[in-house]
């Protein structure tokens, strides 16, 4: 005969709670701190309104990360949680139990729950709000709770919904809640409802922007004095902006410069992304100038701009303390590649991550800036996959790439020596002549963590190899 353990105080607390919630909630202000989120998560799963809300006004803790809770947006979750903080925002004098500040919206922090869980551990800060706790540069006054949240422009009808109840709930109550955006996504598909949820969000609390597919010029140019106001502003990644009927060069050249007079005032911009930003063209230069302080990463591709303005951005002062680079499918084999070497050298004490994928850089290139690749000491990541160069350059590049103490991620282009016209060459067969020869190069030599080959795209498929 087996003796039953008995039930653990958790087990206990969730079969009363979930039992009958009219009955025993009254009494979790009681409850020890630890079982509060196993029981949040408890009552979430078994979707337990009045225990959520129940629990939420005597959470102990100052942050509630809700949002990593959520796969999907969850109106009746929402409601639930927020009555709580209703009661609490009602009383004028604050309880002294209440202990929440932060309800994080946002599908990013799992730590704090892992940690009730049992579950691994990735942070030390997993009790802590992280940085969406911190009070944000900007905020005008001191307000008792911050909900935090990323906007997201999706075709959702669910998501926008939830949005929409949390931007009316925020502004009803905008004397005690600070509703803080950190990320925005634009899509010009949607400009009306994008706006509308613009004018309701704080926006000197935003530090990420994605700008993408606008079918016209000037919708893009709808939201320029939105981003002006973005003083915190620490990302921005703008993809595929198309011309249609505004291609004309005033049209443009009114577009750029009022983009130019934001680039002015967005003086904590990090990271900078343009993917296939075509209206840029013969203005590059103009809006590169107007960064007041160095980037940290900058990311171009799928572009086409003239030999004068890769100059002026290769030589412009903000590009001089960059950690990552990213050129893919930028042209440079007719463009002089003397200043693009002094981007290297001017950058080689910070520079990190080096992606020069599908530039059609010639061995002739790929000759001089050599020795100003070598200085890059700091470089832990390089592609140059995709660069039509042959065996001897190869070799050359490895020898001198090996030696960079910090490199552990390389991705070589196979060498033109191993392609035949019609790619009839098998790739295994490559791949073991260059590891046979890469092996010989490299005994003498410290070898990075990882080193990978690519070949070409294949002319019938587009499809890469790589090993």
């Amino acid at each position: 005969m087996s003796l039953q353990a008995p039930p653990k105080l958790l087990e206990l607390a969730e079969q009363s709670l979930l039992r009958d919630e009219a009955v025993a909630t009254p009494g979790v202000e009681e409850l020890p701190a630890e079982l509060f989120p196993p029981l949040f998560k408890k009552a979430f799963t078994k979707r337990r309104s009045k225990t959520l809300t129940a629990l939420v006004q005597a959470w102990p803790f100052s942050h509630l990360p809700l949002g990593s809770l959520m796969l999907a947006p969850d109106l009746e979750i929402l409601r639930a949680v927020l009555e709580g903080l209703d009661v609490l925002l009602a009383q004028k004098v604050r309880p002294s139990g209440w202990k929440l500040q932060v309800l994080d919206l946002r599908q990013v922090d799992e730590n704090f729950w892992s940690v009730w869980s049992g579950a691994p551990v990735r942070s030390r800060q997993a009790m802590s709000p992280r940085q969406t706790g911190e009070d944000c540069p900007e905020m005008r006054r001191q307000r008792p709770l911050k909900v935090v949240l990323d906007f997201i422009c999706i075709h959702d009808s669910n998501q926008h919904e939830f949005l929409m109840y949390v931007f009316e709930w925020a502004q009803q109550k905008e004397d005690l809640v600070h509703l803080c955006c950190k990320q925005v996504v634009i899509c010009g598909m949607q400009t009306h409802s994008v706006k509308k949820f613009l004018d309701m969000v704080e926006l000197k609390c935003v530090q990420d922007v994605k700008m993408r597919n606008f079918s016209e010029l000037y919708q893009l140019g709808r939201f320029v004095p939105y981003l002006a106001q973005m003083k915190s502003l620490r990302k921005l990644h703008i993809t595929y902006i198309f011309e249609g009927n505004y291609t004309w060069a005033e049209k443009v050249g009114q577009v750029v410069a009022r983009f130019a007079s934001t680039f002015l005032k967005l003086d904590k911009l990090q990271k900078l992304s343009l993917y296939g930003v075509c209206f840029l063209q013969d203005h590059l230069d103009q809006l590169v100038r107007c960064l007041k302080t160095p980037l940290e990463s900058f990311a171009m591709t799928e572009c086409w701009f003239s030999e004068s303005e890769m100059k002026h951005l290769f030589l412009c002062p903000s590009m001089h303390q960059l950690k990552e680079l990213d050129l893919s499918g930028i042209v440079l084999s007719d463009v002089n590649i003397e200043p693009f070497q002094t981007l290297l050298e001017n950058a080689a004490a910070t520079l990190q991550v080096l992606i020069l994928e599908d530039c059609r850089i010639t061995d002739s290139q790929l000759r001089v800036i050599l020795p100003a690749l070598r200085c890059c000491q700091q470089l832990t990541a390089l592609n140059l996959s995709g660069n039509r160069i042959s065996k001897a350059v190869l070799e050359n590049l490895l020898r001198h790439t090996v030696e960079l103490s910090s490199l552990s991620l390389v991705i070589y282009p196979v060498p033109q020596e191993y392609y035949d016209d019609d790619f009839r060459r098998s790739n295994q067969e490559i791949f073991l002549q260059l590891q046979a020869r890469v092996t010989e190069i490299l005994r003498d030599f410290r070898q990075p963590k990882r080193i990978e080959f690519r070949t070409l795209p294949c002319p019938r498929c587009s499809n890469r190899s790589s090993h």
